[in-house]
Formats: C-alpha cells, structure tokens, sequence
C-alpha cells in the first residue's frame, strides 16, 4: 500500500463520536455533525409530481423503476427495481462546492444486514451519454456500502483510471430509514449518513476535472433500494458575510419534519453558524421569519411558518446561549413566495428560514 492510501485510510478511518445536547422540542443535535447545505438549490425531488407508479420525469436509467408509497415511511419514494444506473438530469453546473443530500432504505431478502447493493458515483463525464462500467467517465468516486463497511475508490483517464481506495466500518440495515449527505469542496469528499461523519476525503476527487453528474447504480437481484427528497445545492453558503454586510441571510440548511415545527438532526452546522455570529457581535439583533410553500391551507401554512421561526430561536437560545433579547420572530407562510410554486424544485426554495439584521 502506498504512502498516499494510507494517510486516505488513517484520515477516514474513523466514526465521529457523538456529542448530543436536548434543543426546544426534543430535538437531538450532534454537534459533530458540520455539514451545511449549499446556498443555491439546483436539483430536488420529492416525487410528488408524477403519479404512483410513474418513472420521475427528472431522472434518466437504462433500467426501470416507479414511485411509490411505503408502509413504514411518509411520503413518495422512488423505488429502483432492476439493475441499472439511475441519474438527476441537473442543468446546472454543480460548481466546485455542492452537497447532495437523501433519504434511503433499503429492503432485502438476504438477511438485516446489507450486502453490496448500491454504487454511488460522483463523476467527470456526458450527462447525455452515462458511461458504463466500473470506472464511468473521465474521472470520478465510487461509494459503495457493503455489509459492515463502506468501500470508496476514484480514478482519472489522466492517471491511465489509477487512483486511491479505502473503507470505513459503517452497517447499513434493511429497512431502517437513513439521511445520506455529501458535500464536496474542490477535491474534498465528506459522506454523512443520518448524523454520522462516516468519510472525509481530502483528495477524494482528482484535480483538473469538471465534476457534473452523481449516480447510483443498484447492483443487486436480492435487494431493492427507494431514495426521497433527492436535493442538489450548489456554492459556498457566506453566512457571516450575508448576515453583517448584507443584513439578510436566506438559509436552506435548517430542516424540519414534514407539517412539523421540529427541528432536524442535520440542520445543526447551519444553526450554528448563526450563533456564532451572533457571538462575535455582541450589538447584532436579528429577526428569524419561517417560509413556506403554497401546499396546504394558508392558514395552516402561516401557524406552521411562525412555529419553525420559533424553534430556530429556541434553539439558539437553549444549545448556544443567545439572549431571547436579540432574536425577534416572525412566520409569513405561503405569502412571500421567491418563485411560484409551480414545481418540485420551486416549492423547495421557497420553503426556507430568513434571518433579518435588525
């Protein structure tokens, strides 16, 4: 093994341990967990917007699949029943920061454990024109979660499809509902799964390549996977910045349960982001106003919109300390739409916590 794989191995080979303080409402936040989405939203699907039974219009496979509903969990889920490759056709260049985020479960017939069922790809390569293979593309990563590890190697034509490799211990279970978050800044990888750091790759990209698809591919006849709330957001959240200089800050990193003012694991990093700025400037005042999209009565959407501002500030004031003093709240529901909400990707940007300097 050469000197580069295993600084990779030592770097990653690891689990974050679990530090868990009690928010406003139960809410249970591991402050390891540092992930922030991306600022600008460029891809979601919750696939509400094609019937039961559809193939999501936004998506492209060489296989087959259907959205469905499930017992155990809300909502449409998209589920991939042959061994394929399945794509998000995004538009948009994913720029050198983005984050992909998920939910995945997975029923098997092979026991609780998961055997190698799914590939998760981050490529270099044609959107119009998927590669197949083991190393698609010009360059790119594979994840792969295998029984009790997740497995990860990448490669580059410029390397003649060389590149490093490692695993990690992780158990995926059947049936159990699981996050999945990645974030990519330039060359650097991180994979989350619920509130765990389970990857951090520094160099689990290679350089010199334009980054623009993610894929997964099923790769089993025992197991069949269902992905949901499949979000893309490209760029660097400035949060300090936008909040000091600009006096307004539009945050997409603070999740909440469906039809729910409380707060989810994951929006945690985003949370605290603001309270440090909060710390740092002693004199800043602030004004949290919760959005909503236009699914639902107004009424209903309005009361809901002015609860999530609340928990926010409770939030800050129960795990960070801020004085109740400098936070003032308000929710305007579905009244101040930044885009109509004529889709899936629209209706998630306008579903958003906007922090006002006072």
């Amino acid at each position: 093994m050469n000197s580069l794989v295993l600084r990779s191995l030592i770097i990653t080979g690891f689990l974050s341990c679990s530090f868990i303080v009690n928010g406003q409402n139960n809410n249970y936040i591991n402050s390891k967990f540092d992930f922030i989405s991306g600022e600008k939203i460029i891809f979601y699907d919750d696939f509400t917007s094609e019937s039961i039974g559809d193939f999501p219009l936004l998506w492209n496979t060489n296989g087959s699949g259907e959205i469905v509903t499930v017992n155990q969990f809300e909502g449409h889920w998209f589920q991939m029943t042959k061994s394929a490759y399945y794509i998000p056709e995004v538009k948009e260049p994913f720029t050198d920061y983005f984050t992909i985020e998920f939910d995945l479960f997975i029923k098997s017939d092979a026991g609780e454990q998961i055997p190698s069922v799914i590939d998760m790809y981050i490529l270099s390569g044609d959107l119009a024109n998927p590669a197949l293979g083991s190393q698609p593309g010009q360059a790119g990563i594979k994840i792969q979660p295998n029984y009790d590890n997740v497995m990860w190697n990448n490669w580059s034509e410029a390397r003649e499809w060389q590149g490093e490799e490692g695993q990690v211990s992780f158990t995926f279970k059947t049936s159990e509902k699981y996050h999945i978050s990645f974030w990519v800044q330039k060359l650097r990888v991180r994979m989350y799964v619920n509130d765990q750091k389970v990857l951090d790759l520094p160099r689990g990209l290679q350089a010199n390549y334009t980054y623009n698809i993610f894929r997964i591919d099923d790769n089993s006849d025992e197991t069949t996977p269902f992905i949901s709330n499949f979000r893309m957001a490209a760029g660097l959240p400035d949060l300090r910045n936008k909040l000091i200089t600009e006096g307004k800050l539009v945050s997409y990193g603070i999740l909440f349960d469906v039809n729910s003012d409380n707060i989810k694991p994951e929006s945690y990093a985003s949370v605290r982001e603001i309270a440090t700025v909060l710390k740092e400037n002693p004199a800043l005042r602030i004004q949290i106003i919760g959005h909503t999209d236009s699914d639902g009565d107004d009424a209903g959407n309005l009361n809901l919109s002015k609860r999530r501002s609340e928990s926010v500030k409770q939030l800050l004031i129960s795990s960070f300390g801020i004085d109740a003093t400098r936070i003032e709240t308000d929710g305007k529901g579905e009244t101040m739409p930044i885009v109509p909400n004529d889709s899936g990707i629209n209706k998630s940007k306008n579903r958003r916590v906007e922090f006002l300097k006072l």
